[in-house]
This record gives structure tokens, sequence and C-alpha cells, in this order.
């Protein structure tokens, strides 16, 4: 070893030193000293070096192991695997919307009227996960206005090009707003009253579905589903609105079916088609009152000078067979509403200006005047395309004994 021969050398030095100054030779070890010297050096120097050659070993291992864990991250990450699902990190997606509204009037009040986020997974290329939950009105809990809900949560796996089934809480196919209700999308700080009364939006229930493309423009989606649940008695009987369970424990004594076939072969125009049945919206806890729903729409935009000429068109009504409901004038419910818009871009982003007249009567069964109307004019602004701004006024026309409230609407909502 080179260690062994440098030392020998200086012994050999120290030897020589030795041989030429007695004095100094006088105070140095003898050579029998000195030799016991290198031999506990040389044992110090072995057992060194066997501790460099296990370190040296363990080195080894060591990069082996790292070696090996940076290839399977490698692999998991090409070929999309990991605990919990295949690359779930790249396949899950989130989203959301919200909006702001300032209501004048009687009603004088700001409220963040509900804050919703989407979290959405592909498993692979045919089967996928949605979700939504919302907050609406801010704050939840006891003695609060707000809620927290759930409003959709399924699964959906393609069984064939362009046809789907879905399971588990999901939106009620019915309608324009009910399907596709982003602040951006739609006209006006509020929803409207055809699509909030007697198309109770925003709609969810827990079942099956199937849903595809039949060709030149046909599409249909079909629902078999938990049902209404209206009260029986009170100021709200038979209301449609208020059945709605939101499948929070939701009795489900008698479910519905759902059923719509939309038209889309004409570029920028799409009719609709829905039809309801219910066998008893009471859930067996009262007069057993069967229900049918039926609705159309159309949902078209043009293109016209500088910008697009839009228009919206629903009608939706509802026939409820039981002596009970016809007692009250709620055995006949039904709504309307026609709006024309149009859109055009400006120095920044776009602007659009539109009217709206909605008829609604949730009794017009009864022989007595029922029916509310209102007109809206207003505006929005798209800064950018999932962000807008939007002014609008109302003016109601109520029954007698109903309420009025002529008012501006001021809101801002967004999608992402």
């Amino acid at each position: 070893m080179n260690v062994m021969k440098s030392y020998l050398a200086g012994a050999t030095t120290l030897a020589g030193i030795m041989a030429v100054s007695p004095a100094f030779a006088q105070d140095m070890p003898s050579r029998e000293e000195l030799w016991k010297m290198i031999q506990q050096q040389q044992a110090q120097i072995e057992a060194l070096q066997q501790k460099i050659d296990v370190t040296e070993k363990k080195v080894q291992e060591t990069d082996k192991k790292v070696e090996a864990t940076g290839s399977e991250v490698e692999r998991i990450a090409s070929s999309g695997g990991g605990s919990g699902g295949d690359g779930w990190w790249q396949k899950t997606s989130v989203g959301g919307y919200g909006e702001v509204h300032y209501n004048g009037g009687d009603t004088d009040e700001v409220d963040i009227h509900r804050f919703v986020l989407f979290i959405n997974h592909e498993f692979n290329d045919k089967v996928r996960f949605f979700s939504e939950l919302e907050v609406e009105h801010g704050v939840a809990g006891e003695g609060q206005n707000g809620e927290v809900e759930v409003e959709q949560a399924f699964v959906e796996i393609d069984v064939a090009e362009h046809h789907s089934v879905t399971a588990g809480l999901q939106l009620v196919p019915v309608g324009i707003l009910n399907i596709t209700h982003e602040p951006p999308t739609f006209y006006g700080v509020e929803r409207n009253n055809v699509e909030v009364n007697i198309i109770p939006t925003t709609w969810w229930e827990a079942g099956i579905g199937a849903h595809g493309e039949l060709g030149s423009g046909f599409a249909y989606s079909a629902f078999v589903h938990s049902g209404l649940r209206v009260p029986t008695t009170g100021a709200n009987a038979f209301r449609i609105r208020n059945g709605r369970q939101k499948v929070s424990e939701a009795k489900a004594k008698d479910g519905a079916v759902t059923t719509q076939l939309t038209y889309s072969g004409i570029p920028g125009v799409q009719f609709g088609v829905t039809g309801q049945y219910q066998s008893d919206l009471t859930q067996g806890e009262g007069e057993k009152t069967s229900a049918t729903l039926f609705e159309a729409h159309v949902d078209s935009s043009f293109a016209f000078g500088p910008g697009s000429i839009g228009f919206r068109a629903l009608a939706a009504r509802w026939d409820l067979d039981s002596n009970a409901a016809e007692a009250i004038g709620r055995d006949e419910q039904y709504g309307w509403y026609i709006e024309p818009s149009y859109r055009f871009p400006v120095w920044y982003g776009d602007l659009g200006f539109f009217a709206r007249y909605s008829e609604w009567d949730n009794s017009a069964g009864g022989g007595a005047d029922s029916e509310f109307s209102q007109t809206q004019i207003g505006a929005n602004y798209w800064p950018v395309e999932d962000v807008v701004f939007k002014l609008d006024y109302q003016f109601d026309d109520a029954p007698a004994g109903g309420t009025e409230d002529d008012r501006l609407n001021v809101g801002v909502g967004f999608q992402f």
C-alpha cells in the first residue's frame, strides 16, 4: 500500500538521522519500539480502510435506490399512474362561477347570491366524474340566510360514440337556464321568473340518465330520478318551487321521468322540448296528485352588422291531477317569456342590450286573477368572455294582493 511505503520510508529516514546524530538518537525510540508504533498505525489504517469500503458500498446501494425511485416516478408520470387513480393530478379540473347583486326598490339589499365550485375528474377516456358545490347568500348555518348545497355529483360513462349514461346527483334536463346558468351566459341580474317559479331553476335530482346525439342536429336526454314533494297545506300548497327536496334525505315513494329532445341543425339556433311525469307530487303525504310538465324553448343568435341579434323564448306548463290542487287553483301552473337582445364589440370587450317580457301564474286553475307579469330592460358588459357586469330595470305588474317591486338591479358575475 502507498501509505505503508510512506511509513517505511519515514522509518528509514529516521534511522539515518539517528545514525548521524548520537544526541538525537538518545531521545528517539528503539527500533523495536518504532516497529510496534508502525504496526499500530498500520492496524489503524486498515480499520479506516474497512470503514471506507463499507461507506462506499452504502453509497452505491443508495445511488441504486435513488435511480430506481427516479425511474418509477418517470414511469408513473408517463403512464399516468399513482395512488388514488392514474394521473389524477393531470386529469382533475377545477372551475366555478359566482355573482354579486344589488337589488333596489323595496328589496334594497346587496347580496353574494351564489358562489359555486366545480371539481371534475376523468378516470379514463370513457369514465368521468362531475361535481358542483354551491354556497348561497354568503353565510350558512343556524340563524343565517345562506345555504351550502351539493348541486351535482355524478358519474358519466360513454357506452357508444356520442352516447353516454349518467348516475348520481344531476341537473334535470329542462328549459334553458336549468342546464346552463353561469352568469356570463344570460342577460339580467336575476334569473327570469318563468325559469324560477314554473321551472324551479336550479333543479337537481338523483337518478340514472341517458344522453346522446341522434344525428342531423338532434340530441336527447332521458332521466329517471327522484321526485318533487310539494306541501299540501298553507300559502305554498302545491307550488312547484316549494316541492324541491334537493336530494337531502328526500322522500322517494314516487319518482319521476324526464325526457328532452333538442334540435341544433340550423347554425346559431337551438329548439328544445321537454316532458316530465310524476305519479304523486305529495310523496304519499296527501291526496295522490299526479303531475305532467311540458316545456318548449328556442335559443338563437344571428350575426347582424358588427354584432349579433339574440332571441330567447320559452313556455312551460304544469297540469296537476287532484281535487286538493284543483280546489285552490293550483291544478294549472304556467309561464312564458320572450327576450330579444343585441350584442356587439366595443373598444374593450362586448356590450349587449336586452328586453324581456314574462308572464307566470302558479294558480291558473282558479277563477280569480292570479297572473304576474314583468317587463325588463337592461345591458350586459363583458370585458372578457367570462366576466360580466349587469344593469337592468324591472317593471312589475301583480294581481290583487300580490307584491310589486319596480326596481334597479346591478350585478357582477364570473365563471372560470
